[in-house]
């Protein structure tokens, strides 16, 4: 079996080979090969500016969403937006753009938890219907609570990369269970499951021994496909499908 050095190898050796730049009117425009919410690969602006490089995405993030029909008007919506930007040490700028400052030391990092926050937004804010009352995160944190089941929201990690990851609950060890850790992901395609995959695989060996990881998948529009759940059990991670979530209530509250 590969070890975690060698899958993060091969991770770091898929992002430079796919990763791609060029200049345009005083910016470093990079492409990656994360896909956004339409399938389009997710670039950032890079240049530098006062002894440091400054990394934004051009507003294009929050400006995609509201013109999807999802408005970050409300202030519960900028709560959890500022909860996500928190958590990935990420800013807002003139514009709604989003961005973050770094050194030549840093730049690394502060890209990776760039993609990151986008990746998480995209996800959080993923409506497959208009006019939904609630989000999906927001769903799983009710339904949680409502089987009185104990967790720490929106818990951040370092990895044996160095780089930061997110989980969205995370469930103490209890005397019958360990550790157990969620990543929600509302929009289940294979850039998620794999996004997920790779945040576990590079904390797995900084948790305590035993700790178990859960993808909790929205499958309420459509279903869940095969590369999603290979993706993911390829790393001992538990697809926990959203319908099937009763059947997993035992193990979380314990």
């Amino acid at each position: 079996m590969n070890t975690t050095g060698d899958l993060v190898d091969r991770y770091y050796a898929w992002l430079k080979a796919k990763t791609s730049w060029r200049e345009t009117r005083g910016w470093t425009e990079i492409t990656t090969p994360y896909l956004d919410r339409h399938n389009d690969y997710i670039q950032l602006y890079l240049r530098e500016a006062n002894g440091e490089f400054v990394l934004t995405d051009d507003g294009y993030t929050i400006a995609d969403l509201a013109q999807s029909g999802c408005a970050l008007d409300t202030a519960h919506r900028k709560a959890l937006l500022q909860s996500t930007l928190n958590g990935f040490g990420v800013q807002m700028g003139d514009g709604a753009a989003l961005e973050v400052k770094a050194t030549p030391d840093t730049f690394a990092l502060r890209k990776h938890s760039m993609l990151q926050a986008i990746l998480a937004i995209n996800d959080l804010f993923y409506v497959a219907r208009p006019n939904v009352e609630n989000f999906f995160f927001e769903d799983v944190a009710l339904w949680l609570d409502g089987a009185d089941i104990r967790y720490m929201p929106r818990v951040s990690f370092t990895g044996h990369s160095r780089y930061t990851h997110q989980f969205d609950f995370a469930i103490p060890k209890s005397r019958n269970q360990p550790e157990r850790l969620l990543r929600v992901i509302n929009n289940p395609n294979k850039d998620n499951a794999q996004n997920t995959a790779f945040a576990w695989v590079d904390t797995k060996e900084a948790r305590p021994v035993g700790s178990i990881a859960y993808a909790v998948l929205n499958d309420d529009t459509r279903a869940i496909g095969e590369a999603v759940l290979e993706a993911l059990t390829s790393y001992d991670i538990n697809p926990l499908p959203w319908s099937k979530r009763e059947e997993f209530r035992d193990k979380l509250a314990a």
